[in-house]
């Protein structure tokens, strides 16, 4: 069965997104790296919550180790207008990387399944570290499952947040201001 390294953002997006690579005859293996995700204790909830769905799910979960908020913020500041491409690209590279390192078949991220994010720009980004990293990536656009997820979610009385994660998003949500 071919192997899947799937780039988890939280787990109310992951809970449709396995089920959809799954029913594709792909064995899927959660990977949670998302040093976007502030504040720290915002990070650590949806890392616990994602840590909950896959022991519940027996979904296999590799964690990254650490928090690197700093090199995101290195990558984004002065650059707000194009900060998702560079969020892509940091959590993209480390996915490929690691599929390459544990020799998964193929990568590919949860962030495909929102409504919220830049899809064309995600499939430039990953097919762009595919490339340089000598690992497939997938793409499928999911979000006509982004409702179920929600339903899935709420079933499995997961925590869902309210905005992507980056400080700017949690910005724009809740202080009312576009960048």
């Amino acid at each position: 069965m071919p192997s899947l390294l799937l780039h988890t953002c939280c787990a109310p997006c992951a809970t449709y997104c396995v089920k959809h690579w799954q029913q594709k005859g792909l064995e899927v293996t959660s990977f949670w790296y998302n040093p976007n995700i502030h504040p720290f204790t915002e990070h650590q909830r949806r890392l616990q919550t994602l840590q909950s769905l896959a022991q519940t799910t027996k979904l296999p979960l590799i964690v990254a180790e650490g928090y690197d908020v700093i090199n995101y913020f290195r990558a984004v500041t002065g650059h707000e207008e194009e900060r998702c491409r560079h969020c892509f690209r940091i959590r993209l590279s480390m996915a490929a990387l690691i599929a390459k390192m544990k020799g998964f078949d193929a990568f590919t991220t949860t962030l495909l399944i929102s409504p919220y994010q830049k899809h064309e720009l995600l499939k430039q980004v990953g097919e762009e570290i595919a490339g340089k990293e000598g690992v497939n990536f997938l793409y499928e656009d999911l979000r006509q499952g982004y409702s179920e997820s929600r339903e899935m979610s709420q079933e499995l009385a997961l925590y869902r947040q309210r905005y992507c994660g980056c400080l700017y998003s949690e910005w724009e949500r809740f202080g009312k201001v576009k960048i």
